[in-house]
């Protein structure tokens, strides 16, 4: 009987946060280690299925670098890098498309579709979602996002679907750009005017000192954002993560979260419990 009402008490706890978020969008960025572990992975979908199920809007951006790594390596394409960023000639090109929406993108859909919920895959290029511009000639088709039309994700959340979108934009002449899919993620999160943020990556969130995981920071201010990364505290991978979170929150967004997606129903913990885990970035 105790573990009964102590199940009870959880889904109380739950309640108020039901509450506050149904009908509300919330984007997620799909990365690391969650993308490879199949725990990992089925637990994330559930999380997706129940946030839909009590009236929250997921929107899912993932990523897929370690895996179009893979596969250029296996075709014997050669890497050239410039400021740390792969020049992307088309034949790489054709490589990141048809491992993002051929195979990751497909599925992270079957999966969700599989276990109960309705998912449909996107690129940035369906519907015009994501206009883009070349960052840099000499980069090939790398591109930052110019324009965000987010019609079709609006469309699909009214009709109970999941979106799940590569972060791969448009040309002004129909060519594909490779985006950085944190960046879409705090892009698309500010044009969808989302109540959260969230970035699941591979450690447990913020660090005052980056090798040290028990000086994990809970909460951050933007201007003490910024300031960890001048001093270099927030470092590699994690700076553009937090220069999401720091362009969705000056767009509107009210909360960002960078959460361990180790962790099972990471999710659920951080958005339902009272405690939350990882780092909040808040404005």
């Amino acid at each position: 009987m105790n573990d009964l009402i102590e199940k009870a008490n959880t889904l109380m706890e739950a309640l108020p946060y039901i509450q506050k978020f149904s009908g509300k969008t919330i984007v997620i960025k799909y990365g690391g280690h969650a993308m490879v572990d199949e725990t990992l992975k089925k637990s994330l979908m559930l999380d997706l299925i129940l946030m839909k199920y009590v009236g929250i809007n997921p929107v899912v951006v993932h990523g897929g670098g370690p895996r179009i790594n893979a596969m250029l390596e296996r075709l014997d394409i050669k890497s050239q890098f410039i400021n740390g960023l792969r020049v992307t000639d088309q034949e790489t090109m054709d490589v990141v498309e048809m491992i993002l929406m051929g195979k990751i993108n497909k599925e992270i859909v079957s999966m969700i579709n599989q276990h109960g919920g309705k998912a449909v895959g996107l690129s940035g290029k369906d519907g015009k979602m994501l206009m883009a511009q070349q960052r840099d000639p000499q980069l090939g088709f790398v591109g930052d996002i110019k324009e965000i039309n987010p019609d079709i994700i609006h469309q699909l959340a009214n009709e109970g679907y999941i979106p799940v979108i590569s972060p791969i934009g448009a040309g002004s002449n129909g060519e594909s750009f490779n985006i950085n899919a944190d960046s879409v993620a705090g892009e698309l999160a500010a044009a969808l005017k989302a109540s959260k943020l969230i970035m699941l990556t591979d450690v447990k969130g913020i660090m005052a000192d980056s090798k040290d995981e028990k000086s994990l920071i809970s909460i951050l201010e933007i201007n003490q954002a910024e300031s960890l990364i001048r001093d270099g505290s927030i470092n590699k991978g994690m700076i553009p993560k937090v220069e999401a979170c720091i362009n969705a929150l000056h767009h509107g967004v009210k909360r960002t979260h960078i959460l361990d997606g180790r962790i099972p129903h990471a999710i659920l913990l951080e958005i339902f419990t009272n405690k939350g885990i990882g780092t909040m970035v808040m404005p």
